[in-house]
């Protein structure tokens, strides 16, 4: 039941299934999660991935020029209330998680005259929570499990309106760490934890501290009417790149959008791309919202996207866990 969040470049999130591999039905990524020392039971997760979250706050810089510096969208978001019906969907490179749609491309949708570069912005901020809660509600539908509180880290959780966002989208209370670079300081426990600089997890566990936390306070009939029009956007963005489009735009680009984005820190002009937790209950009150796009597929299962994380942090770890015992 638990698992983690990173606001950075993307959005990410793993929920820890403990020894059992659980093959997702729902649009998820099966992995490992962890292994701790030689011989130790192996962790794996559920993983959800995101494309572009804060490199959507970029685009808004570099290409719209509507802001000079990240740290402004916050800022400017808040020169208006709500979204007022506008939804911005930043499938530039297709939509992963949940939905694995490389037909689809970005859009924004439900634009009237009345409208500013604040609800712009306000969109762009928003559709990182509207993307969050899809691989939640998938999550849901694999573990029939729901949310009880949601810890969080990376670049975006800098953005209090976002935060403030996913608390009431996700109706659980959201809760940011001291130290935002989990993902560096569990590469360094795990090294510490190997070399004896910790005796056992109960000793690191309290390392953890929290330093502000975001409640819901949105009313559920308000939460559910901007997640209609999420879904709704949803649909606009899907089938604009046949088949061979998009052979063609590999071919050209030799990658992805989003090649030259920039590291989430520069982007949110905070802490990297990191990790949360979540601790979850049984509940079955809010409904997966997979099932509305037909067509989804399944991602493949062989992309070794999780050996590869765990050879880039296994790398990190030796290091980051020497530094650690040497200034202990």
């Amino acid at each position: 039941g638990e698992a983690k969040c990173t606001y950075g470049t993307g959005l990410f999130l793993m929920m820890n299934t403990e020894e059992k591999i659980v093959k997702s039905t729902h649009g998820l990524l099966t992995t490992v999660a962890y292994q701790l020392g030689e011989g130790g039971p192996v962790h794996y997760a559920l993983e959800g991935s995101v494309s572009h979250s804060g490199s959507v706050i970029q685009w808004l810089r570099d290409q719209l020029q509507i802001l000079s510096k990240a740290s402004e969208s916050e800022t400017l978001a808040n020169t208006t209330e709500t979204n007022d019906g506008l939804y911005f969907v930043p499938a530039f490179a297709g939509l992963f998680a949940p939905y694995w749609r490389s037909d689809a491309r970005g859009c924004i949708v439900g634009m009237t005259a009345t409208h500013t570069k604040g609800h712009v912005a306000r969109a762009a901020l928003e559709a990182a929570a509207y993307q969050a809660h899809d691989v939640f509600d998938a999550i849901f539908k694999d573990s029939k499990v729901t949310l009880k509180a949601l810890k969080v880290d990376g670049g975006g959780t800098a953005n209090n309106l976002l935060m403030q966002f996913q608390a009431d989208m996700i109706r659980v209370p959201v809760v940011k760490p001291v130290v935002m670079e989990t993902t560096s300081l569990g590469a360094a426990l795990a090294a510490g934890l190997a070399v004896g600089v910790w005796k056992d997890v109960d000793e690191i566990k309290s390392l953890w501290a929290v330093a502000e936390k975001f409640e819901p306070t949105m009313e559920v009939l308000e939460r559910d009417q901007y997640l209609r029009g999420w879904k709704k956007a949803i649909t606009k963005s899907l089938g604009w790149v046949d088949g061979e489009e998009e052979e063609k735009e590999d071919e050209d680009t030799g990658s992805v959008d989003g090649e030259d984005i920039e590291d989430a820190g520069d982007v949110y002009e905070t802490a990297e791309e990191d990790s949360s937790e979540i601790i979850m209950e049984d509940d079955e009150e809010d409904q997966p919202i997979v099932e509305m796009v037909q067509g989804s597929s399944i991602p493949p299962t062989d992309s070794g996207y999780g050996t590869l994380t765990l050879v880039i942090t296994g790398s990190c770890a030796a290091l980051a866990g020497y530094l650690v015992g040497r200034n202990r």
